[in-house]
Formats: structure tokens, C-alpha cells, sequence
């Protein structure tokens, strides 16, 4: 069994040839997607976070109004870019987005993705120190944001505060309980992986990784998993850590999955990306007896709890709940994945 869920781009242009021509667009349909997949049965609205970009954004507005609208369907983000993040208020904002779906929020985090301009994260008013590089910065960035979803007291109170306090020190407000549980790092690396075992926090692995064996994409990307599952379990964590990993697939069952991606590449690729040689998983695209065969020797797929189906938001949210509904229905069950 596995949860499977989808993640947008949340890609807008103002081009004829897309449903999603304003940021406006792109936000109202991707709450309109959401509710959408809750009710086809999927389990997860996760959201990509990228600045200075016709993209999705600051994502807390978008997790909340979706919260507002559903009921079951987990709300997350792959990833929030942490070199740009206050901490304390992102707690804050974390908080309330979570009070509001009563718990949903599945936050994933990381250091985050090349970017649209220079050290765009300057221009948020963050610096690393000297010495350090941004991505030492976004780390502990995260990691302050980590100790503060604990809930544990730090300020010190005002003597003559206008209303009245609870004893003791004060923390941030308001307070989500179990969040910080669910907190994910995206980790392209082995490394980073290893360190988001040790300090508690689920993983996101996307559809490219740091190419540190030569193996195919599923390979090295079924290996880290399992250097971080054994990472957990030495650091002593009581409780079981949850895995997920992003896949384009596409179930060709009508003439306009075809024509859109009947003649996908099905092969890995290899690239430089912020100055690592990466490589990227291949797409899926087939109908679906063929594609239950080819998803069947994906190995990070097998080890992942949870699945992340990439979707082409500008195609509008009656084509993108299709793609849904054809994994959901031709493909998941055939694979024991419901």
C-alpha cells in the first residue's frame, strides 16, 4: 500500500496555449485540484515553492485555503527554499496552516532548487556568515525552524505585558502539536540524506539526485533510501520515518494523453545542475498494462511509502484530475498500491 498524492509546478504564462495564464489562475486552480484529487481518493496536494518565478510561491495562503476546503487529503510542499525563510515566522505561518486543515500539513523543506536570479535569498535580507556557503545557511535555518515546532518556551516575558501570559518562558503562537513530526528534507544527495535521518525528518526524494555511483536514477535513488532508513534507526528514533519520491507517469488511456505525451523520453538523463553532475529520472508514459510492467522494476518506487505524481498544471485542473484518477484507477491497483 502506498499513499499517492500529486505535486505542482504551479506554472503560469500568459500564453493561449495555457489554462493557467496569471498567478491568479494558478492558485485558484490548484485549491480547485486539490479538492479534486480528495475526491477521487488520492492522498496528498503537495506544491513546488520557487521565487522570482511565474510559479507558485509563498505556499502558506494556498496550504490554508486548501485546508479550508477539504477534509482529508494530506496538504504539503516540495520544497520550501529554506536560505530564504525567517524561521520564526514561517513557524508562525506553519502553525496556523495547520490549525486550520487540523493536522494535514506535510512540509517539505530543503535547501532548495537552482534559482531565477543571483543569490535571490539577499533580497529576503539573508546572508551566510563568513565562511559559510547559502546552503550552510538554509541548514540551519531549518534546523532553528525544527526547535521552535517543539513548542518549547524562549522568550522572555514582558513584566507589564498587555494581557496576561502563561507562566514561564514564552514560545511562538500559535502552536501546532505534531507538526514538527512532519517535517520532510528533499535530498538530492546521500549525505543530506543522512542528515535529515539524524535530526528527524522525513524524506523527499525528487525526480533527479547527485550522480555519486553511475547506476540508473532508480538504483541510486532506491540506495539512499535505504542509508537513510538504517541512519534513523541508528540515531534511535522511536517512531517510523515516512519516504516518498516524485515520478511523472502518465496512464496513456484517451487520444489526448497521447497526443501529449505519447512520445516521452524513457530513458535517464544526465546534467549539471548548481555545479553537480546530476541525473535525472526518466518519465513514464504508456498504456497501462505496459506501464504496471515498467513500474513494477522501479526500485526507490518499491521503497518509497509515498508517491508523488508530477503533474502538467497548465493543462488545467479537469485534464490533471484525469491523469489522477487514470493512475488511481488502471494502475495503483495492479501494483498492490490500493
Amino acid at each position: 500500500m502506498k499513499k499517492i498524492g500529486f505535486l505542482s509546478f504551479g506554472h503560469w504564462t500568459p500564453s493561449s496555449q495555457s489554462q493557467t495564464r496569471s498567478a491568479q489562475d494558478t492558485l485558484l486552480q490548484s485549491i480547485d485540484l486539490a479538492v479534486a484529487a480528495e475526491e477521487l481518493g488520492a492522498d496528498g496536494a503537495y506544491f513546488r515553492v520557487h521565487h522570482f518565478a511565474r510559479q507558485l510561491a509563498s505556499p502558506f495562503p494556498l496550504l490554508a485555503a486548501i485546508g479550508a476546503r477539504t477534509s482529508k487529503i494530506e496538504i504539503g510542499t516540495g520544497v520550501i527554499d529554506m536560505r530564504y525563510e525567517n524561521p520564526f515566522y514561517m513557524a508562525e505561518d506553519a502553525g496556523s496552516a495547520d490549525l486550520i486543515s487540523k493536522g494535514r500539513l506535510q512540509l517539505g523543506i530543503s535547501r532548495g532548487s537552482p534559482e531565477q536570479v543571483i543569490d535571490g535569498w539577499r533580497y529576503f535580507g539573508f546572508n551566510p556568515q563568513e565562511g559559510e556557503t547559502d546552503a550552510d545557511m538554509g541548514r540551519q535555518h531549518a534546523e532553528v525552524f525544527l526547535q521552535l515546532l517543539k513548542g518549547e518556551g524562549f522568550a522572555q516575558p514582558n513584566p507589564r505585558p498587555m494581557f496576561a501570559n502563561p507562566p514561564g518562558l514564552l514560545r511562538l503562537e500559535p502552536f501546532s502539536d505534531g507538526l514538527r513530526e512532519r517535517i520532510w528534507w528533499g535530498s538530492a544527495s546521500n549525505a543530506t540524506a543522512l542528515w535529515a535521518a539524524k535530526l528527524g525528518m522525513n524524506l523527499q526524494s525528487s525526480t533527479l539526485k547527485q550522480d555519486e555511483t553511475g547506476e540508473p536514477f532508480h538504483v541510486q535513488q532506491a540506495a539512499q533510501i535505504r542509508l537513510y532508513r538504517d541512519a534513523w534507526k541508528e540515531a534511535g528514533h522511536m517512531r517510523t520515518p515516512r519516504v516518498s519520491v516524485s515520478r511523472s507517469i502518465f496512464a496513456l488511456v484517451d487520444e489526448r494523453d497521447r497526443a501529449y505525451f505519447g512520445r516521452g523520453s524513457d530513458s535517464d538523463q544526465i546534467g549539471i545542475i548548481d555545479n553537480m553532475r546530476a541525473v535525472f529520472g526518466r518519465s513514464y508514459a504508456a498504456e497501462p498494462d505496459r506501464l504496471i510492467e515498467q513500474l513494477k522494476a522501479d526500485e526507490a518506487i518499491a521503497e518509497a511509502d509515498t508517491l508523488l505524481l508530477t503533474v502538467p498544471n497548465q493543462l488545467g485542473v479537469e485534464y490533471n484530475a484525469h491523469v489522477i484518477e487514470a493512475i488511481l484507477k488502471h494502475v495503483a491497483p495492479a501494483l498492490g498500491w490500493r
